[in-house]
């Protein structure tokens, strides 16, 4: 890429040019003649004002994705977290080797098993400091599973004191144990970034950082403690279960495929382009879409592997009314 700072135009045109997914070593070479299939060649029109403080993305679809921003709603950074990140959370080969292979690979340090978590013999208080924890074998597309079968140590910065688990002695000796590899900022006790807390209790959102094949947005309505492999969704402006449906749906991963941020053909889904997916305005009737999601849960409350085929095809049809696209536009949603 090649940047100049000028102040001289509001708009202009650029080359640019992409690999696009199946390219090979030889392809390259097509980006100087546009003529191979596997290349992506586009000159788009540059606006400064249009794309300051934004993803710079270029698409064939513009008209579309303007239409789809066209007076909508936005998630504000205050209504968006990201998950906890660990000093460790079971030991890897790393740390295994730094303390001189004591411990086995997949021990607990601030997370635990089930059997680590009933072996600490934790009182009250410790109890106070132990939350679910829960990965990517518990949150699918729409539905978490409440049965976590991982505990979390969950500390914040006001346990960086030494003296900070005086009163938790069962926790102190065990993260003693672990003390020379943890790299945490509010080390010795506290995690890395513990978040506000809030935003792993009760309802909210789940959505995965890094997806493949289509973005996956989880509804939760109990407490959840996750990593930073997830972001976490909290608002008061829409019902949640409604936005889990348009999120989940066709055309806001058309959005986030030509808007946001993607490495290769896998979606990364970071705070940024989840605070510019145009959402819709708070005033729309949200319980048809709602119902669905209820039909989906229930089913995948049953298995995770049901089949909502059809509940996900009427989503999409009522998102793709509430944004009015057209049927010449739906076919590119569906087809691009």
């Amino acid at each position: 890429m090649l940047f100049e700072k000028n102040q001289s135009s509001d708009e202009y045109i650029f080359d640019y040019r992409k690999l696009i997914e199946g390219a090979e070593r030889e392809d390259m070479i097509a980006l100087l003649n546009k003529l191979n299939l596997k290349t992506s060649y586009r000159t788009p029109l540059f606006n400064r004002s249009r794309y300051a403080n934004s993803l710079l993305t270029f698409s064939a679809n513009d008209d579309i994705l303007d239409k789809i921003a066209q007076n909508k709603q936005f998630l504000q950074g205050n209504e968006i977290a990201q998950g906890i990140v660990f000093p460790q959370d079971f030991l890897d080969r790393k740390g295994a080797n730094k303390l001189n292979n004591a411990f086995p690979i997949g021990t607990g340090i601030f997370g635990l098993s089930e059997f680590e978590y009933e072996s600490m013999s934790l009182n009250n208080k410790e109890l106070s400091l132990i939350k679910p924890y829960f990965t990517s074998e518990q949150i699918y597309r729409y539905y978490t599973n409440p049965n976590n079968t991982k505990w979390l140590i969950y500390t914040d910065s006001s346990f960086k004191r030494q003296e900070s688990l005086d009163d938790y002695p069962n926790i102190k000796r065990h993260l003693d144990h672990f003390k020379d590899i943890f790299t945490s900022d509010n080390k010795p006790y506290g995690l890395h970034r513990s978040r506000k807390e809030s935003f792993f209790q009760g309802e909210k959102i789940i959505s995965l950082r890094k997806c493949v094949g289509q973005p996956s947005f989880s509804y939760s309505d109990f407490d959840c403690y996750v990593t930073q492999t997830f972001f976490l969704i909290k608002t008061l402006r829409w019902n949640l279960k409604f936005l889990t449906g348009v999120l989940n749906s066709k055309l806001i991963a058309f959005w986030l495929r030509n808007r946001g941020k993607m490495q290769g053909a896998n979606y990364q889904v970071d705070k940024e382009p989840l605070m510019h997916i145009p959402l819709p305005n708070t005033n729309v009737d949200q319980i048809p879409i709602i119902k669905l999601v209820n039909v989906i849960l229930d089913k995948l409350k049953q298995s995770p592997n049901s089949d909502i085929s059809i509940e996900e095809a009427e989503i999409n049809s009522l998102v793709y009314q509430i944004y009015n696209l057209t049927e010449n536009e739906i076919h590119t949603v569906e087809h691009s």
